[in-house]
């Protein structure tokens, strides 16, 4: 006597095609950040297709428009580069030493590509793009200002130093970083990353008063 088999329960569509689209969506992102550090944002759905090996087709029905695309590329390319600086702060033995592991990172003969993104990145967000893009820009700005405090406060609490003006001195570190790096990479007037460094380690000192030993 043959058992009945349990009939197999039907697959939610949702359930169907979920992975795939995360993955094939990851596929696309990943393909466009490398067309972003050579072209910048202007790329179309038909060099990223092609980057990524699908049709533009599977692009467009994946996203609503390259904007999308390009916006989603840039973020996870900043939160790759931002990680990896804060690994670097969070095995530093204090504040101090990770504002200047900070730095050094920040500096490199390898930090070019993402200084030209970045610059790409805040450009497009003031040409009227849409308001996640917006939005999304925001939230990068205010993740890196936070890990500065962060490593300010750190320092703070560990009694290596006192600061005065903790939200201006934080101001003041991404403001300088950023026009040294814009400075870098335009070389009007020249500047080496070893000279950027020493500007921004300049301004810790300056801004960062030593606690007076005991």
């Amino acid at each position: 006597m043959t058992t009945p088999k349990t009939p197999r329960r039907a697959v939610a569509a949702a359930d169907r095609t979920r992975q795939p689209t995360e993955v094939r969506r990851r596929l696309i992102v990943e393909a466009a950040v490398p067309l972003i550090a050579e072209r910048g944002y202007a790329v179309g759905v038909r060099a990223v297709a092609a980057a990524a090996g699908v049709s533009v087709g599977t692009v467009t029905y994946h996203f609503g428009s390259v904007q999308e695309i390009l916006s989603e590329a840039m973020i996870l390319h900043i939160e790759r580069y931002y990680a990896a600086l804060n690994e670097a702060a969070e095995r530093a033995t204090s504040g101090a030493e990770g504002l200047r592991l900070m730095i050094d990172a920040l500096f490199t003969e390898d930090t070019d590509r993402h200084w030209r993104m970045w610059f790409e990145y805040c450009n497009t967000g003031g040409r009227g793009t849409d308001e996640t893009f917006a939005r999304g820009q925001a939230q990068r700005y205010t993740d890196w200002h936070r890990q500065i405090r962060q490593l300010v406060e750190r320092g703070i609490a560990e009694g290596e130093f006192t600061c005065d003006d903790l939200d201006g001195t934080t101001a003041r570190f991404a403001a300088l970083a950023d026009g040294l790096a814009l400075q870098h990479l335009r070389q009007t007037p020249p500047l080496t990353t070893q000279d950027a460094r020493r500007h921004l380690n300049r301004l810790i000192e300056t801004e960062l008063t030593p606690r007076p030993l005991p």
